[in-house]
């Protein structure tokens, strides 16, 4: 799984700006209220060590961003104490916050974030299945996408894979630059059309045509790589807007040679999902980036 690195050990360390004074100063960045819902991670698919890792990676992130905050994954095939079960890790943090909040204020319910970056119906069904099965009054945001960040994130890895330019400005070429990409969703055709618009997105960042296809519809795909074709695209690239474990394995490698021609990796734990997580996670909280330290919209 590729992950954006950091700085080279050799490079200096970039230090903390004194924090300017009066009423142009930067906001206080915010952290995790006291008494703040649990953040459940919902994992769709069947629990790996690799979906085990990516999925703590993104709460790696997201907590990076906003300290204190209290996040926990749950698989939603989970099965054993290894890969816990949805409604397990809900009814868990649930008894926490009821024991918490004994005597003082109620500690709000657990809220959940779907791994997915798409509205895909077969996985937030079950997701939706388990958080209401927990019995637990647990929120349920909304998926991460579309979104411009998902645009971003896919860009970088068809760079990654050689299959686009990295930057915008065409300071470098790439020799398996593709001229027309095959954007992959899976979970109906609402996914479809949310992909597409990631697809206008990414479109405008490579200056080259972007169709979505469904990886679990039979034919889309080769469908749309012959769009893309007959519009008088020559080299094709597949570009999963999915981040990984809601893929059922063998799918993207049936779907790149369906369509003939070489695939990008999933989004996985590149930054921006971390971010749209917490973001999630935030606006159903009440949580604002501006809002002062040990405050929260109840």
């Amino acid at each position: 799984m590729s992950s954006p690195t950091g700085p080279g050990s050799g490079l200096p360390v970039r230090m903390p700006r004194p924090r300017q004074s009066g009423r142009h100063r930067r906001p206080e960045p915010v952290s995790a209220p006291e008494g703040a819902p649990t953040l459940v991670l919902a994992v769709p698919g069947d629990p790996s060590s690799e979906s085990r890792g990516l999925a703590e990676e993104v709460l790696s992130i997201a907590r990076s961003e906003l300290p204190g905050l209290d996040a926990r994954v749950g698989y939603v095939e989970g099965v054993d104490q290894e890969f816990p079960a949805l409604h397990e890790v809900l009814a868990r943090a649930a008894a926490k916050g009821a024991k918490r909040g004994a005597g003082e204020v109620p500690v709000p319910v657990p809220v959940v974030v779907p791994l997915l970056a798409g509205p895909d119906s077969v996985h937030l069904r079950t997701i939706r299945q388990a958080v209401l099965g927990s019995g637990t009054g647990a929120g349920l945001t909304d998926v991460l996408g579309p979104h411009p960040l998902l645009a971003e994130a896919v860009h970088v890895r068809l760079s990654e894979a050689g299959l686009a330019r990295a930057d915008r400005a065409r300071l470098f070429t790439v020799a398996t630059a593709a001229d027309g990409i095959v954007l992959a969703t899976v979970g109906g055709e609402e996914a479809v059309q949310a992909a597409g618009i990631t697809g206008m997105l990414l479109s405008a960042r490579l200056a080259v045509p972007v169709l979505a296809a469904a990886l679990d519809r039979e034919g889309s795909v080769a469908e749309t790589a012959g769009r893309l074709t007959n519009a008088g695209s020559r080299q094709l690239a597949l570009a999963p807007c999915l981040i990984g474990p809601e893929i059922p394995a063998g799918l993207l490698a049936a779907g790149s040679k369906e369509a003939g021609c070489p695939a990008a990796e999933p989004l996985g734990a590149y930054p921006a999902v971390g971010k749209l997580v917490l973001s999630a996670y935030m606006n159903a909280v009440g949580i604002s980036p501006e809002r002062p330290h040990g405050t929260m919209i109840r």
